[in-house]
């Protein structure tokens, strides 16, 4: 298995290269971390190599808001500049500047 390095960040707004949605990362897996069956339920067409980082994404499309797991290689970055309205963002994240989220500090 090779070393991987995460391309994208957290805060960073992603949008699925294929799909129609966006999101905010907020948390990266460097590989696969699923389990068997679900790699398996993606069809095996467009099932992407486990050996890459894996984002989890607060994802929103026209119709609702969501967490996604999804491939670095069917993620790229937004540029549209647009805030993403998911409702679990202010658990996370502080306002949306220049493109980003920034982490909400937590203290326990």
């Amino acid at each position: 298995m090779r070393t991987t390095v995460a391309k994208y960040n957290l805060g960073q707004v992603l949008r699925h290269r294929t799909r129609p949605f966006r999101g905010v990362v907020f948390d990266i897996d460097a590989t696969f971390s699923r389990t068997e069956d679900w790699y398996q339920a993606i069809p095996e067409d467009v099932r992407p190599c486990r050996d890459q980082p894996f984002y989890h994404l607060l994802a929103e499309n026209d119709e609702s808001a969501y967490v996604a797991y999804v491939s670095e290689q069917n993620l790229v970055p937004d540029n549209s500049g647009q805030p993403v309205e998911h409702p679990d963002l202010r658990d996370l994240f502080g306002p949306f500047q220049d493109g980003h989220y920034a982490l909400q500090a937590q203290l326990n």
